[in-house]
């Protein structure tokens, strides 16, 4: 199932995840969190990553890619966490294809969203840094609405440098 995007040029897509992209989708994780914002972090201490297929695209559970002309720019995912509910994780988008003009991170959250709705998730959860203050104004944007990390599921997978939670109700979106 893939979403294709408008832009510019027309040359952006949204698809599932294959395994041809590992390299370039966890090189541009791993380099935005590193590079971009500092984590010390790399490919060997987020297991889930090398292993994308059977982490995250199994029951209501998915991983998308963004490409431009077949380079990824952006990705997302979303994992089960069972009871209708999942955890939207890894989502990251190239610096030169954020924003308005290209839409990457708006289509990526709608394959997300369109998916969960089609295999029945109820509600959306995440996990965030207080650093990423432009993510948090996209997550309210589309929906989302803070909540306290004491409301979140209990089998919920936290991650240790996240402080700011949200959680969308799919329930109320058309």
């Amino acid at each position: 199932m893939a979403a294709n995007a408008t832009t510019p040029d027309g040359r952006i897509c949204v698809m599932p995840y294959q395994d041809r992209y590992f390299e370039a989708a966890t090189g541009l994780i791993v380099a935005i969190q590193r590079d971009e914002f500092g984590f010390d972090i790399d490919l060997a201490r987020q297991p889930d990553l090398s292993s994308i297929p059977a982490f995250y695209q199994r029951d209501a559970g998915n991983f998308w890619v963004a490409l431009h002309d077949d380079e990824v720019v952006g990705t997302i995912a979303l994992k089960d966490i069972g009871g209708h509910q999942a955890a939207l994780r890894k989502m990251f988008v190239a610096a030169d294809y954020r924003g308005a003009q290209w839409r990457v991170a708006a289509k990526l959250l709608e394959a997300a969203t369109d998916w969960a709705k089609q295999h029945a998730v109820r509600n959306i959860f995440l996990g965030t840094t207080e650093k990423f203050r432009a993510a948090h104004r996209f997550y309210e944007k589309n929906g989302f609405a803070q909540v306290e990390k004491t409301s979140l599921p209990t089998n919920f997978l936290f991650m240790p440098v996240d402080t700011r939670f949200y959680r969308l109700n799919l329930r109320h979106i058309s």
